[in-house]
């Protein structure tokens, strides 16, 4: 059974009357299947696919990005990679199971693979803790990333997570020190490291995984610092106003390729990649086999000034940045003046001096 959005509503029932069409055995007996009729249907489901999708806002992209159906993480490390060896455990408190991770073989080229897994169904979910990581998550990755580093093999993450689990056993064990580690070591490494967003990217535990040299999302996916909910809740003590919140984070691919936050997006074919996998992943495929082989050529000294230019020159285009620095300028401005009149005034000989020059002109305006 099909997952519909509360946008496709038309879309569902226009499904709905194609499978009874379909059904040679909706009537007693065999019944003829009315093939014209059919092709109507599925000509203008094509049609309003196309019509809703690339009109989709900030809150309907949230909405697909969380999608039930969307091609998991799994999903692509099965289908993209060979040879793939999981990996587990932090070597200081256990495995968290919302993380694959392991080394694999991509195109011919060892890579390390890491994917934060959410489950495709209740039970799967539950098992991985609906894909929020935990700290010994984190610092599995952690050890992996450094090996991967030791043996020059570029590292390829997967995220999708609405954030780090904020639990109270999370907290106690260290969830944002392993965070900050995580971030910490993504930055150091002298190895290629490509991030594809393919559903939520949330808060610091996606960031944990996602400071690479590429940064690329599916169309449809989201990255931000908060959800919309969760901003809704604080700015307007109202969860309801998450389309406005949404719209205003301005967390879809599109927006965050205009600010340079990330590098490309993969296009997904109308009705989003949970209707077509196929599809997104022959597109997954072609753009990280570019992407991982143009970085491949670059030394190790570039590939870390490449990611660390990258991250030093987010924002620094933007008219939040050009507007701090004209202001910041007017205020120097403002303090050099104040400055220069407190010495002017403190100094005994210039108020000396302009007291006789006052006294001299006065004498003149009086006798003259």
């Amino acid at each position: 059974m099909k997952n519909y959005l509360e946008f496709e509503k038309d879309l569902k029932n226009l499904e709905e009357e194609l499978i009874e069409l379909k059904d040679p055995f909706k009537n007693e007996g065999i019944t003829e299947v009315d093939t014209k009729r059919i092709l109507e249907i599925q000509e203008e489901i094509d049609k309003k696919l196309v019509l809703v999708y690339s009109n989709l806002n900030s809150w309907q992209k949230t909405q697909v990005a969380r999608h039930e159906d969307r091609p998991k993480a799994k999903f692509f490390i099965d289908n993209l990679f060979t040879n793939f060896s999981n990996l587990s455990g932090d070597r200081q408190f256990g495995e968290d199971k919302s993380v694959i991770a392991g080394f694999a073989i991509f195109e011919g080229l060892s890579v390390l693979v890491i994917g934060q897994e959410k489950g495709d169904d209740l039970d799967s979910r539950i098992k991985r803790n609906f894909g929020m990581m935990r700290p010994e998550g984190y610092r599995k990755c952690i050890r992996l990333m450094r090996l991967a580093d030791k043996f020059q093999i570029p590292v390829v993450t997967f995220i999708d997570t609405p954030g780090a689990y904020p639990g109270v056993g999370a907290e106690q064990r260290g969830q944002a020190e392993a965070i900050a580690r995580s971030i910490e070591c993504c930055m150091s490494l002298e190895v290629p490291t490509i991030s594809i967003i393919i559903g939520e990217g949330g808060s610091g535990g996606a960031i944990a995984l996602a400071s690479s040299n590429k940064i690329i999302m599916l169309e449809n996916s989201i990255y931000s610092v908060i959800s919309p909910e969760g901003c809704a809740s604080i700015l307007w003590r109202d969860s309801s106003k998450s389309l406005e919140a949404a719209t205003a984070m301005k967390l879809s691919a599109n927006d965050l390729l205009e600010q340079g936050i990330i590098d490309e997006i993969i296009p997904e074919p109308p009705g989003g990649a949970h209707r077509n996998r196929d599809q997104v992943l022959l597109t997954t495929r072609e753009v990280l086999r570019k992407n991982i082989f143009e970085l491949k050529n670059l030394s190790r000294e570039d590939i870390y000034n490449h990611r660390k230019s990258k991250f030093l020159e987010i924002g620094r285009k933007s008219k939040i940045i050009s507007g701090y620095e004209k202001g910041y300028n007017k205020l120097a401005l403002k303090e050099n003046i104040l400055n220069f009149y407190k010495k002017f005034a403190a100094s005994k000989k210039v108020g000396i001096t302009i007291l006789l020059i006052l006294i001299l002109s006065l004498i003149t305006f009086l006798y003259f």
